[in-house]
């Protein structure tokens, strides 16, 4: 998995006052824990765009004057208005210790529901996954090749390795939903013409 570097400096103040100074200063306020304290500091927001805004998972080496720290983020808080960064928080993990992850999904595939005329429903965007940090993916890629109308990929459909995904085996990640053109029809029967289009299609 990437490491991302952010480079931050020591809070003298930790006031609400002082937050907001920072944040208008091009700042975002900080905190890392998980190790023997807890450490507050701020970082240049610039930073944190490859480490919010993608669709991978990524570790982060967290740098406050010049003491390093391997960490993950673990909570961030956006403005309800403008969608700014307000605060980070960074869990500091250690090798050989299980850590915890949101890991984003990736829908690989073509679903021939879709194909269709179906809907696709993407139920969840990430995955809660348990594993070392040598093991732990960036991503977790979902296959939707064989979701047909009416059906579901589950969690439970899923096979890892080398790490665990904590969601219940029966939540739902994609479904294909009936187009409403078509609601009138059971998913058997939507089923059925797939498979016959199919056949035809091999002939």
């Amino acid at each position: 998995m990437k490491t991302i570097e952010i480079i931050g400096y020591k809070r003298a103040n930790l006031g609400k006052a002082d937050s907001k100074k920072l944040r208008n200063e091009g700042m975002i306020p900080c905190v890392i824990y998980g190790g023997d304290e807890q450490i507050h500091f701020y970082a240049p927001a610039i930073l944190f765009r490859e480490l919010v805004y993608t669709s991978e998972a990524h570790f982060v080496k967290v740098n406050v004057e010049g003491q390093e720290y391997d960490a993950i983020m673990q909570d961030i808080q956006f403005h309800p208005v403008s969608e700014t960064i307000l605060h980070v928080d960074f869990l500091q993990w250690f090798a050989g210790s299980t850590i915890k992850m949101d890991i984003p999904v990736h829908i690989t595939g073509l679903s021939p529901a879709v194909q269709s005329g179906g809907t696709l429903i993407v139920k969840r965007r990430t995955l809660k996954v348990k594993s070392l940090p040598k093991n732990m993916p960036e991503h977790i890629d979902v296959s939707i090749n064989k979701l047909e109308f009416g059906k579901a990929v589950k969690v439970g459909d899923l096979s890892p390795e080398n790490f665990e995904i904590m969601d219940a085996p029966q939540s739902s990640i994609a479904v294909a939903e009936i187009p409403r053109a078509l609601r009138g029809k059971s998913a058997t029967e939507l089923n059925a013409g797939e498979e016959e289009e199919a056949a035809e299609a091999e002939a």
